[in-house]
């Protein structure tokens, strides 16, 4: 197994302190957003034997296990990241794998730089995620009921937002909710912006269920996606709690730190909140107009949830990942899985972790022995399909792997 050495990214949104207090170390002033832990080109991890993607490459079936490159390819389907918020990050949403395949091909048929600022998809791949909370953790997840939607913004008492209003209470669900945030991204500019300093100073006054819009305004002036996060569920989740986000969802997250695992893609379609390109047709085609529950997860045991793991219709035995006291966050799809071990003080057990797939495991407290490996909070390995793999100590360890 290798000791991972990992990049932190400094996204202006980042916390300034968050990563560097898990860590243990002095805060550097500037803003550090995500730690990446994986093999995505753009920042693979490091390791003694070279960088992670190069060591992947030079042997994927020795690295990953015969059964992941059957399934997904010779690369690790998967990005962990730490991920710290001290600001709001853009409304966005991620297309399922038909559409970005479509639309890769389209942009690459069309000659657009993969660099190109107004390029959307970066690759042919879907890209769910999986959010975990490591402190209180706020977040904007699918869209509300329309009814509930026009209730927050009227309550705000801002004349121009009235016809979104009207929209939201007249129209069917796909179409109220298709038609506003249509409206809304596709607004006079300076028109929206004066609607949403009116909505920002309304939102300060009347606080409690406003604060989150009002927060975001104050980094995002003006912004739109101030008006199209009203449309969307806030979400409030514990340490240990848990947001799936899949295919079609529009989210955003807004502040705390979290454990936060990826299919292996860079695809972003962004709403507002945001200087970024914001493609209006593209997003339409991708966006599902439905009002859901934002379906908060919490761990279930993993012995229970690997009796029946469903992948492509038929029951698939994951037994061989499954160790004792480990719980798993159950999602429906099977390029990750994430699993946690919380290991009290005085356990002298070791665990067996030792699993056919490829394994990222990543310490959060305490202090865990990953073979002779000692981690501390915030230090990860990476571990080779079949490698025999044991743990003990005390404190809280995450695993991130693959069903296949």
């Amino acid at each position: 197994m290798d000791r991972l050495t990992n990049t932190v990214r400094p996204y202006a949104w980042g916390s300034t302190t968050a990563i560097a207090g898990l860590l243990g170390v002095e805060p550097t002033g500037e803003p550090q957003a995500e730690m990446w832990m994986g093999a995505h080109p753009g920042a693979p991890s490091r390791t003694e034997r070279g960088p992670l993607n190069e060591v992947i490459d030079e042997d994927p079936r020795g690295e990953l296990g015969p059964r992941a490159v059957d399934k997904f390819g010779p690369r690790l389907p998967f990005l962990l990241k730490i991920l710290a918020a001290g600001a709001p990050l853009s409304v966005q949403v991620h297309p399922d794998l038909e559409q970005a395949r479509e639309g890769y091909e389209d942009e690459e048929a069309r000659g657009i730089p993969l660099d190109a600022p107004h390029r959307n998809y970066k690759d042919a791949n879907h890209k769910p995620e999986l959010i975990c909370a490591l402190t209180p953790f706020d977040g904007l997840c699918g869209f509300r009921p329309p009814a509930e939607a026009a209730d927050l913004i009227e309550g705000l008492g801002v004349d121009s937002l009235k016809p979104y209003v009207d929209l939201l209470r007249a129209k069917p669900e796909d179409a109220a909710l298709r038609e506003v945030l249509t409206a809304v991204l596709t607004a006079d500019r300076e028109d929206m912006a004066r609607a949403v300093t009116e909505a920002a100073t309304a939102a300060e006054r009347l606080g409690c269920a406003y604060a989150p819009y009002a927060d975001a305004a104050r980094h995002f002036p003006g912004d739109p996606g101030v008006i199209a996060a009203m449309l969307l569920n806030h979400v409030r989740l514990d340490p240990g709690e848990a947001l799936y986000l899949g295919a079609g969802v529009p989210h955003a997250y807004l502040n705390g730190m979290g454990v936060e695992i990826m299919a292996n893609s860079d695809n972003v379609l962004r709403c507002g909140l945001t200087p970024k390109h914001v493609d209006v047709p593209e997003l339409l085609r991708v966006v599902r107009f439905e009002a859901t529950d934002p379906g908060v997860l919490r761990p279930v045991p993993a012995a229970a949830a690997a009796d029946a793991t469903a992948v492509g219709g038929e029951a698939v035995s994951v037994g061989e990942q499954v160790a004792d006291g480990e719980e798993v966050y159950e999602t429906p799809i099977d390029e990750f899985r994430l699993s946690r071990f919380v290991l009290p003080e005085g356990d002298d057990a070791r665990r067996d972790l030792t699993a056919e797939t490829p394994q990222i495991l990543l310490c959060v407290a305490g202090e865990v022995s990953v073979g002779d490996i000692s981690l501390t909070p915030g230090g990860s390995v990476f571990v080779p399909a079949g490698e025999k793999t044991d743990v003990s100590g005390s404190g809280t360890l995450f695993r991130a792997t693959v069903v296949a």
